[in-house]
């Protein structure tokens, strides 16, 4: 096996309740880079797993845990966040009221089924 190449590992994050997942998902994903720092991940939101995404989201269980910052972090390591769009109309949100550190796919249960079949993500929901 010398001289080959090894890929490089794949995970989507899937978060459809931002109260109950989105402090440990992340912790995990700083884990997870810690360990293995070239993994190319994605977290993929919608339903209410969007929340944590939003302009000014905190922990409800600990305020101090702002979520745009731990994001921006985790963003400059190389995580993609994407927010489901079906979610935004179906909850009559905007863009605008997102971090900038927010993407947006059409539709989060689509995009979670592209990446795992098509791109051979491993999946974790936290």
């Amino acid at each position: 096996m010398a001289g080959t190449a090894l890929a490089q590992d794949k995970v989507v994050y899937h978060i459809d309740d931002a109260e109950a997942q989105a402090t440990k998902a992340l912790r995990n994903i700083r884990n997870h880079l810690d360990t293995a720092p070239d993994t190319k991940i994605i977290v993929v939101a919608h339903a209410n797993g969007v929340d944590f995404l939003m302009n000014d989201a905190k922990d409800k269980k600990n305020p101090n845990i702002d979520y745009a910052s731990l994001v921006s972090a985790l963003k400059a390591r190389g995580v993609t966040f994407e927010v489901c769009e079906i979610t935004l109309k179906n909850r009559g949100l905007k863009k605008d009221q997102f971090i900038m550190d927010a993407d947006f796919t059409p539709s989060g249960v689509v995009r979670i089924t592209q990446l795992q079949q098509r791109d051979h993500y491993a999946y974790i929901k936290p």
